[in-house]
């Protein structure tokens, strides 16, 4: 077992780069389940399977998002008992949160496996794609246990202080995943089913390596039998329901863009709108889940010393993270405009679809870095137990999203003006959630030192 980072001594950056690296390279890495995915899938089945395949990423997305509800949930907590050295109640925030992706598993297969059919029709199928998006959806939920176990589970080994087993978790499924993808996809000629059947393996060898490394002896929250409490599972819920409605609520406005392309675009052009979509959210997925990498990986240092009472050291690792966003997005930015024609061309030979997806791609991601400040200042005001204002920011910027979606179309009179939708909810939203921050959470921060002195040492 790897040696387990200190949260509570020692450079606050060197500690927050030792959490945040590591889980921003593994978020990086788990992008490419979806779109390696979505390459072999464009270069050798055509571009209606991608088109297919599109409509399900954010459905698939979405169902992930339980896994983070219960992951970025209960995590927090259990660096905050971890800090203040209840080591007996952070076991028992794990196993039940233990028990709720359990739950989930079972209650989302079921749904999903049923309405799936339906769903997909109204999330952006169409006659053309609905057998490669129904193909790949049922294969893929059929694999929800381990995808929602392989995701939630590997947040409680991260908060210990275990980075680097954590990275490991997700790389070790997304390289089984790309070297299998060729295999089922190519040569064993079984196309999108083959690409979902190799998403489901590697993720069931992620989730066996994450509960093997919980029940070893050698960390300090092990994961083992601790009774149900609701109690526990209301915590989990209360700090999870921020993050979220991040990623929930960015799959269904997704499947809602989606739809609205294919209502504004028509038969023909609505299909080479949503293969562009596909290809520019898959994009999206490469900024925005690496950055939430770098700020959930500095979430036990935030929580942890939450929990401890030591204030600066909060304040100076939030400060942290939000510049190590900055810069990340800065270098995204740049890169952005010069190769975006190369990512492009891994998924589609259509020079019409790459050209229209490149110029797709600049306007959606312009305001990146408005969208830095506004993950981290939102995941860290999570860590400190400020749940409410957390999630009033993620609320915000979900509904303003949607009214874009649904506005800009209606308005201006084309479908291609959805993609400004995003620029504009990122600048304004950030805006808001920077004002609210400065505003409000010095003066939690204030009540927990005050709440730290009333109680006798």
């Amino acid at each position: 077992m790897r040696r387990m980072i200190d949260l509570g001594s020692g450079p606050v950056l060197k500690v927050v780069l030792r959490l945040s690296i590591p889980t921003m390279l593994a978020q990086l890495v788990n992008v490419l389940y979806s779109i390696v995915d979505r390459m072999y899938i464009g270069a050798g089945v055509g571009d209606l399977a991608l088109a297919g395949v599109g409509v399900c990423g954010p459905i698939v997305t979405f169902m992930a998002s339980f896994a983070t509800l219960v992951g970025m949930g209960g995590s927090p907590n259990v660096a905050m008992r971890m800090g203040e050295g209840k080591d007996d109640e952070a076991r028992h925030i794990l196993w039940n949160g233990f028990v709720m992706l359990l739950a989930l598993s079972v209650v989302l297969t079921t749904v999903f496996l049923l309405g799936r059919t339906q769903l997909l029709m109204w999330f952006g199928a169409s006659s053309e794609t609905f057998s490669y998006a129904n193909t790949y959806l049922t294969i893929y939920t059929a694999g929800t246990f381990f995808a929602l176990m392989a995701g939630g589970m590997n947040s409680f080994l991260i908060c210990q202080g275990f980075s680097g087993l954590g990275m490991l978790t997700v790389m070790l499924g997304a390289v089984l995943n790309i070297v299998l993808d060729p295999v089922f996809i190519f040569v064993f000629d079984m196309g999108v089913a083959g690409a979902a059947l190799a998403s489901v393996i590697s993720q069931a060898a992620s989730c066996v390596w994450v509960l093997c490394a919980l029940r070893s002896k050698n960390v300090r929250v092990r994961l083992q039998p601790s009774g149900f409490s609701w109690k526990a599972v209301g915590k989990i819920a209360r700090f999870g329901f921020s993050p979220f409605l991040i990623i929930a609520l960015d799959s269904v406005l997704f499947i809602a863009l989606n739809a609205v392309l294919q209502r504004y675009g028509g038969p023909g052009e609505g299909d080479i709108l949503v293969t562009c979509a596909t290809i520019v959210q898959s994009y999206y997925l490469i900024i925005s889940m690496p950055m939430s990498g770098l700020t959930s990986g500095c979430q036990p240092v935030v929580s942890y010393n939450y929990g401890a009472g030591n204030i600066p050291r909060i304040k100076q690792a939030i400060k942290t993270v939000v510049g190590l966003d900055l810069i990340f997005c800065a270098v995204v930015l740049v890169g952005t405009h010069l190769f975006s024609i190369y990512f492009v061309r891994l998924f589609t030979q259509s020079a019409e679809i790459a050209a229209r997806t490149v110029q797709y791609n600049k306007i959606f991601t312009c305001m990146i870095l408005p969208l830095a400040v506004q993950y981290a200042l939102v995941d860290e005001t999570t860590a400190v137990g400020y749940v409410r204002l957390s999630c009033f920011c993620s609320m915000f910027r979900k509904a303003l999203f949607l009214i874009m979606v649904m506005a800009l179309p209606a308005v201006l009179g084309t479908a291609e003006s959805v993609f400004w939708a995003e620029p504009i909810v990122d600048l304004v939203a950030a805006v808001v959630t920077t004002t609210l921050f400065l505003r409000l959470v010095p003066q939690h921060l204030a009540r927990r030192e005050n709440q730290l002195r009333k109680i006798p040492s």
